[in-house]
């Protein structure tokens, strides 16, 4: 690499630094001196202390000159965390050195208010960014410095206290890596014995003892489409997620691991977070969200229960969306490139397009629930409060149940069905009864909406199936901002709901009385969250990952993040390095 520093044709200031969720943003100006400007030329690289090529910034020119970059510093690229060190931001020109950035004297005042700390492994360490500008120095070039860190005692520790740190530490650590490590050599020793894996697929969840939704979905269809004679099928579920699991159980997984080319799995999968797949196997998460507001996985970094820096999701070769535009969300869930999310579509939806399967089910549900014939149905449906399965819940006292009875008994009957991790029933009294059904034990969501009018939810992703019946929703979202804290939202919430949002319970009876539903909202909705609208997502699935015909713009834009880390590996900044040492030593 060259550099022409020194010549001074372009010169770079930082005018702003801010964060959304975990991705980076700087506003960056680049000030050209030569005569003859080109446009948006300029690129922008993270370099370490020892002048190594770390990272690139996602870039945009908003106007000329004026940059706006960007980057997830849970994944710059390579599907890893930034690592550990200091770092100062340079402009690029095709192979040319041209700028360090710079800081603004007014921004400096500021800049310490730009550090960011993402605690993980239950609050117990921490991931820090901070910002700096380099001191002794006659410019104010921008530094930043990523740390991780953890516990460590706050005041003067005894004698004994440290004997006993120092020999409880060592056997804490190796009783907790103990098991893992007998797995690991398990694992290894299953891989040795099966090399020709090839036609083996494998669907796995470690989050019910049955299979379901995508996983069962593309399961079918691989055997309506007669491939069990050319691959052989595993399937493993466990609620493993919860429910501790005994070494039988664990020996049968890790040979099924082993043997298996393609392992597709439906969400989180604990031992995945330490036991890595090795490199011929490709991990597949058809994960069942659609695309709901609330954030997951990497987006949440930093509020309890979020994963740590190397998790499962890191060995994820592909995920899967509804359309390439929320694709971008799917990648910051996971820690992993946009490219390696295939609008696909959802497998499950392929059923719940089906006009056949959609009569059958209304004739069943209202066979079932008899109470809806001849009139028209609310669905409550939202997501549960708390931080996960042991402490999920619903705060009841937020509905106005009288209320709400008062207005839909001429002409309306209102199903209440409650997170599955939601474990109290409904408070529905007795003189309720007659127009409220708590259909919470109901097994399939989707089901409901084709006797649903209007659907009241809150911030889950059952919005995205029920979008396609083109029906009003409304929002009860009376605690947006506690649950945007401890949550975090993908986007602007009021923005993305595909419907009225309402703050308290009355505001929900006033639009219901009024049919205020900003309906319009659901037609743009469906055009941004769905490339296809068919009964095809598993063959989707099946032909783009198994059969390995993923869309070639897609497939290039992947090899095009992994050669682009491939070559910063090898980019010498020789000419950089003694062009500021020179200038140090002056």
């Amino acid at each position: 690499m060259n550099c022409l520093m020194d010549k001074k044709y372009v010169t770079a200031a930082v005018k702003r630094i801010y964060w959304e969720r975990v991705i980076l943003h700087l506003d960056v100006e680049v000030y050209d001196h030569r005569s003859i400007k080109q446009k948006d030329v300029f690129e922008f690289y993270l370099l370490d202390e020892n002048y190594s090529v770390v990272a690139r910034f996602r870039k945009e020119e908003t106007f000329p000159g004026k940059y706006h970059c960007w980057m997830n510093i849970t994944n710059p690229g390579n599907c890893r965390c930034l690592p550990m060190g200091s770092y100062r931001c340079y402009v690029f020109e095709n192979d040319y050195v041209m700028a360090k950035c710079m800081v603004l004297p007014e921004l400096v005042p500021q800049i310490e208010n730009c550090s960011r700390s993402f605690l993980h492994d239950n609050r117990g360490k921490a991931y820090s960014v901070n910002f700096y500008v380099s001191e002794g120095e006659e410019e104010l070039p921008l530094l930043m410095h990523t740390l991780e860190a953890a516990r460590i005692p706050l005041e003067q520790e005894s004698n004994w206290q440290i004997i006993k740190s120092v020999a409880r530490d060592p056997l804490v650590k190796l009783k907790k890596n103990l098991g893992r490590m007998f797995w690991k050599m398990v694992y290894f020793q299953y891989t040795l014995r099966y090399r020709n894996k090839e036609h083996v697929l494998m669907f796995m969840t470690e989050q019910s003892d049955t299979l379901g939704a995508n996983l069962k979905a593309v399961l079918k269809r691989i055997r309506e489409r007669g491939m069990e004679g050319q691959y052989k099928i595993l399937t493993s579920a466990r609620p493993a997620s919860y429910v501790p699991q005994s070494k039988m159980s664990n020996w049968k997984l890790v040979k099924k691991l082993a043997q298996s080319k393609f392992i597709f799995l439906d969400d989180h999968a604990p031992i995945l977070d330490w036991l890595k797949m090795e490199q011929t196997t490709k991990v597949i998460q058809l994960w069942h969200a659609g695309a709901g507001f609330k954030s997951s996985g990497y987006s949440r970094w930093g509020h309890l229960g979020c994963p740590s820096p190397i998790s499962c999701h890191r060995q994820y070769y592909y995920g899967i969306s509804g359309s390439r535009h929320i694709s971008k969300f799917f990648s910051e869930v996971f820690g992993i490139n946009e490219a390696q999310i295939l609008p696909t579509g959802m497998p499950r939806m392929d059923e719940y397009l089906n006009p056949e399967y959609q009569k059958e089910k209304r004739e069943k549900l209202y066979q079932e629930y008899p109470v809806c014939q001849g009139k028209k149905v609310i669905l409550f449906a939202p997501t549960y409060r708390g931080k996960g399965r042991q402490d999920a819940y619903y705060p009841y006292e937020m509905i106005d149940f009288d209320g709400l009875h008062d207005l839909c008994r001429s002409d309306y009957v209102v199903l209440f069905k409650m997170h599955p991790w939601v474990r109290n029933p409904v408070p529905i009294s007795d003189r309720h009864k007659d127009i409220f059904v708590d259909v919470s034990r109901y097994p399939n969501i989707n089901d409901l909406f084709y006797i649903t009018e209007v659907l009241i939810t809150d911030y889950s992703s059952n919005i995205f199936e029920f979008s396609l019946m083109k029906k009003p929703m409304l929002f009860f979202a009376f605690d947006k901002i506690q649950y945007s804290f401890s949550r975090g939202f993908h986007r602007d919430y009021e923005e993305a709901a595909p419907g009225k949002v309402c703050y308290d319970f009355e505001e929900v009876l006033q639009a219901l009385e009024d049919k205020d539903f900003e309906y319009e909202k659901v037609e743009r909705y469906i055009e941004l969250h769905f490339d296809y609208i068919d009964c095809q997502s598993s063959d989707r699935v099946i032909d783009w990952i198994i059969l390995g015909n993923v869309p070639l713009d897609i497939l290039r834009e992947k090899v095009g993040w992994e050669d682009l880390y491939r070559k910063m590996k090898h980019m010498k900044m020789t000419a950089l390095r003694q062009l500021e040492e020179k200038d140090s030593e002056a």
